[in-house]
């Protein structure tokens, strides 16, 4: 079965994507310019531009410069974090469940030169080395019917948040402080739970899972959650004391009976289902108890494949919640990847030619406007639509709206 496109749906992503940039822009702008400017900016990034940077964007959309864009950016006076809640709110209405997750982890830009705000020799995870870039946090709103990014940050690392002339520079805030990349997690989960975003888990890699301030956070405001963790993850003993996470994993790993093990689908990935095999222990972490009436438990995932392959959980949830539940949430984490991978590849998330603080901010808010379309509008295709994959589907709404 291929992909059920037609004229009448092409037009109606079109009137979709002109109803949703006229109701944004209204009370978001008080001039028309910025308001067209604004729409012609989401047209373009969802559309089949080489290289999205506002030149290559504006030549598409038929502007003769780049100015409505970059005036858009920087100059022109707009509140980027109302148009983050638009991008929440219109997720919600569309893909919210009680079931949802949030997903944290960060992405890369990398970059020439030292002046785009937040920019450094720093550990990238695009090549899994230092590189001159700048580090994105991003949250990633995720339910059965689909993913796009809700919230982000951009890291400022310490002696960028120190250098008061490079901040001035960059337009940085004077009350932006040096935050780690943890807790610029905390910090948008706090915006979530203030919002009333309707969410069961935050799911996040070891990176974030291993990081005891954020778990205290999710602790302090009765916050599942189900974070990868490293094996050096303290829990108290059996015996009194305190070991080591991977000691529990040695132990499991010596009584060497099949019977610990369950195999379990967490999820359909780009090839097919994701099966590992999963064991999991009620487990009690060294110095941080739960919040009233949550549990700790540790998941252990097992490669199918190559047996010593294995990765930590650690699950926070109210006392009694099945483990099929907590493994099925683990499973979500991937889907911030994929985010970041569309976000990038398709609409031109770190493609930006903007060095400040402001322009930044604008310009992922947008792009992640585009995505947040693109998830909506697959959404709503019809069940069988999608017989030609994730990876086309996702090409196919590209192209439509700019047609």
């Amino acid at each position: 079965m291929t992909c059920a496109l037609t004229y009448d749906l092409v037009v109606s992503w079109d009137t979709e994507l002109t109803a949703l940039t006229t109701r944004i822009a209204g009370p978001l702008f008080t001039r028309p310019e910025p308001r067209q400017a604004f729409a012609d900016l989401v047209r373009a990034l969802l559309a089949d531009v080489p290289r999205k940077n506002s030149w290559q964007l504006a030549d598409h959309i038929g502007h003769a410069t780049a100015n409505r864009f970059e005036h858009l950016l920087d100059r022109a006076k707009w509140d980027v974090d109302a148009l983050r809640d638009e991008v929440r709110s219109y997720l919600l209405a569309h893909l919210g469940r009680a079931d949802g997750v949030l997903i944290a982890d960060d992405t890369s830009a990398i970059k020439k030169g030292d002046k785009s705000v937040g920019v450094a020799g720093q550990y990238c995870g695009l090549t899994g080395q230092v590189e001159n870039c700048q580090v994105m946090p991003m949250l990633t709103y995720a339910s059965e019917v689909g993913h796009a990014f809700v919230n982000r940050r951009l890291y400022l690392p310490e002696a960028w948040a120190n250098d008061g002339e490079r901040r001035a520079r960059a337009g940085v805030p004077e009350q932006v402080v040096f935050r780690t990349k943890p807790q610029l997690v905390a910090d948008m989960l706090a915006e979530e739970l203030a919002a009333g975003t309707l969410f069961r888990y935050l799911c996040a890699d070891s990176g974030y899972g291993r990081d005891p301030h954020l778990r205290a956070f999710c602790h302090e405001h009765a916050v599942g959650y189900v974070m990868a963790v490293p094996t050096d993850l303290p829990l108290v003993a059996l015996r009194g004391g305190t070991e080591p996470a991977g000691h529990a994993l040695d132990r499991l790993l010596a009584l060497g009976q099949a019977g610990i093990w369950e195999r379990r689908s967490c999820g359909t990935g780009t090839k097919g289902m994701r099966v590992y095999d999963w064991t999991a222990l009620a487990v009690t972490v060294a110095g941080q108890p739960p919040a009233p009436g949550y549990a700790h438990t540790l998941l252990i995932r097992r490669s199918v494949a190559a047996p010593g392959e294995v990765e930590l959980f650690l699950a926070h949830a109210p006392a009694g919640t099945p483990v099929p539940e907590l493994i099925d949430a683990a499973g979500m984490r991937w889907k911030i990847e994929e985010n970041n991978e569309h976000g990038k590849d398709l609409l031109g998330l770190t493609q930006y030619q903007v060095r400040k603080w402001t322009p930044w901010h604008r310009h992922v808010t947008i792009a992640m406007l585009a995505l947040a379309f693109l998830t909506v509008m697959r959404a709503a295709l019809p069940t069988g639509a999608d017989a030609a994959g994730d990876e086309g589907k996702d090409h196919l709404l590209l192209e439509a709206p700019a047609g």
